[in-house]
């Protein structure tokens, strides 16, 4: 350590009279080195580059530190002191790669940062890939609109209820945050509840017939529009809807009879009593059987005035999907009962139409 302090002194006498630009050819240098030793430091050593980059840190351009936070912030074993230094410098150029990134970082440093500094240093926090509910619980505190929808779809940010209950009262008066929050998986069904009352048609439609929780950069441009079936596939489906018309126009296409397909696994003909029932065409349907999410799939059973028995055993059977969790049928039978009929008539009818229109019309936007 007696060695450590004196290269630290020798550098500083070295570097106190060099150009800032000099200072930053010295940070690349020694950047490079740390960065080029094979396997993991030890502490002191660690410590040593550690100290030596304070010094360096303080005597170089903006530019220098940009590429030294990004050079860093995926560094496992990483100079923590510099990492701290960095990620609480104002220009959040410097700091927002080590913010989103470093997992060198503690609880207490990221909470430090969310709690003092500007509105571009906490979005970069907002977009680290897992976030625990005391931090996401301080983010919210600062009632910053764009931040709540970062946050929101953030699929590795944890909230507690506390924190989805403000969000959900901030949705009251957002489309978009009440749309992320309607993709989650872990928002508790009470508060679903309420979102599916507030939602308008077009974002009910959305995140009730999503197919998985989307990314941010998928909002408004991936395709909702459920894709052609093969030839081969849509007539062995057509064949069932033949086969099911006569038997739906005599008023014995009931949940007796679904539910029976349901258990033998004959899903062809659920899908085509579900498509009679609710008057939609196959093509519609076909997505939410195979879908990873259930929402889409309870929004058609309750339009086809399924009772939530028969919508249990559609959903138990899927072909060639994992069974539900107790947990996840639990919450499927509180949507299903929330779920007006009108509205998931509406949803499964045309909301897939209103949605493509809304996203040629953000694109509209977006290209001016």
């Amino acid at each position: 350590m007696a060695a450590a302090a004196a290269l630290i002194a020798q550098l500083d006498g070295a570097v106190r009279e060099e150009s800032p630009e000099r200072c930053a050819e010295v940070l690349h240098q020694v950047t490079t080195l740390f960065l080029s030793t094979p396997g993991r430091l030890d502490d002191p050593r660690l410590d040593l580059f550690d100290g030596v980059l304070m010094r360096l840190i303080d005597r170089v351009p903006t530019e220098a530190l940009v590429a030294l936070s990004e050079r860093l912030c995926r560094i496992e074993a990483a100079p923590v002191q510099s990492l701290r230094r960095l990620s609480a410098h104002p220009t959040v150029e410097v700091a927002g790669p080590v913010l989103t990134h470093s997992r060198c970082l503690s609880e207490s440093d990221l909470m430090a940062v969310a709690q003092s500094a500007g509105p571009a240093h906490v979005l970069a926090i907002a977009a680290r890939s897992a976030l625990q509910e005391a931090l996401t619980d301080a983010m919210i505190r600062r009632d910053d609109p764009e931040l709540r929808n970062a946050l929101a779809r953030n699929a590795g940010a944890c909230f507690s209820e506390a924190g989805y209950a403000i969000l959900v009262g901030k949705a009251a008066r957002d489309e978009s945050l009440t749309e992320w929050l309607g993709l989650r998986l872990d928002i508790p069904t009470r508060l679903f509840r309420e979102l599916l009352e507030m939602a308008s048609d077009v974002v009910r439609a959305r995140f009730l017939t999503a197919t998985r929780p989307v990314a941010a950069s998928q909002a408004f441009t991936e395709s909702v529009k459920p894709a052609p079936l093969s030839p081969e596939v849509a007539a062995e489906y057509r064949r069932a809807c033949e086969e099911m018309t006569p038997i739906n126009r005599a008023g014995r296409l009931n949940n007796q009879t679904v539910n029976r397909f349901a258990v033998r696994g004959e899903y062809t003909r659920v899908v085509a009593a579900i498509s009679l029932l609710a008057t939609v065409d196959l093509e519609t349907v076909v997505p939410l059987i195979q879908s990873d999410r259930l929402y889409g799939l309870i929004v058609a059973c309750k339009a086809s005035r399924l009772n939530w028995d028969t919508t249990r055993m559609v959903i138990r059977h899927r072909p060639n999907c994992p069974l539900p969790t107790p947990g996840e049928l639990e919450r499927g039978r509180e949507v299903f009962e929330a779920l007006p009929l009108s509205a998931a008539q509406w949803t499964i009818r045309f909301g897939h139409d209103r949605i493509v229109a809304k996203q040629r019309e953000f694109a509209a936007k977006a290209s001016i």
